[in-house]
């Protein structure tokens, strides 16, 4: 059986490390190159970075950034934020990155996920997905969680996955940074309906909630932010306590 993984997501706007409650509110979580090394000493699987400002800001995920991570950590990274075309991918994996993770870009030109894909493998290629419940239905969102668009989450995912995404990372938008649990139920049916990695993302509060997406929402990985970087909850101990409960980690 394959190993859970736990990842660490480090949101960057002007260089720092951020975080905040439903995409908004943002708080100083630390530099995140010194992060990074921290996790990954402490038993993190994998790191995302998003620079949250890039698409809205329309400028670049920074070069210099992942070749930092780089140097300093030896499992494997994502950057995301701002990446819309095959020469933003080269750049940032000739620089040290393992993985890109797209969104806006891809629900603007669909076609990108199959160009990324059949350029750089679609292990390199993870489809972001941030969605909302209106009206009892599971809405993507766009630019950070600003611009609501008429797709339906669990619609779009299947076309991703079509077109050559190797694994998705939901961020439920009703949960983000409320640390009241992951939206199981939207992380079950997805794991049910794809073939493809799905990673859970908002709503990591508790121990226990990690248990809940392993076995209830049957995600691949967990990803969480503010209770890794404000010490609340550690990764050993997560790993022993998934491990307790027969959730299948790596310690």
């Amino acid at each position: 059986m394959l190993t859970k993984r736990i990842i660490p997501c480090l949101d960057i706007k002007n260089g720092r490390t951020v975080k905040g409650v439903n995409f908004v509110d943002l708080r100083d979580a630390g530099d995140p190159v010194e992060l990074a090394a921290i996790y990954a000493k402490t038993g993190a699987d994998e790191l995302v970075f998003l620079d949250i400002s890039a698409t809205e800001e329309r400028r670049k995920t920074l070069a210099n950034l992942v070749r930092n991570v780089a140097a300093k950590v030896n499992i494997p990274f994502t950057v995301g934020g701002g990446i819309s075309s095959v020469e933003d991918v080269d750049i940032l994996l000739q620089n040290g990155a393992d993985k890109v993770s797209i969104n806006s870009s891809a629900v603007k030109n669909p076609n990108l996920i199959n160009e990324l894909s059949s350029k750089f493998g679609s292990q390199c290629i993870t489809v972001a997905i941030d969605a909302k419940q209106i009206n009892n239905e599971w809405i993507v969102h766009l630019v950070g969680g600003k611009v609501p668009t008429a797709l339906n989450l669990f619609n779009w995912a299947k076309e991703v996955e079509l077109r050559g995404a190797g694994e998705i990372l939901f961020t439920s938008m009703d949960n983000d940074g409320t640390k009241d649990g992951f939206a199981n139920t939207a992380l079950a049916k997805l794991s049910n309906e794809l073939n493809i990695p799905i990673i859970a993302s908002g709503g990591a509060g508790t121990i226990e909630h990690f248990v809940d997406t392993f076995k209830k929402g049957n995600s691949d990985a967990a990803l969480a932010a503010s209770v890794f970087h404000f010490k609340e909850i550690g990764i050993p101990e997560l790993k022993i306590k998934l491990k307790q409960e027969g959730v299948p980690v790596r310690i």
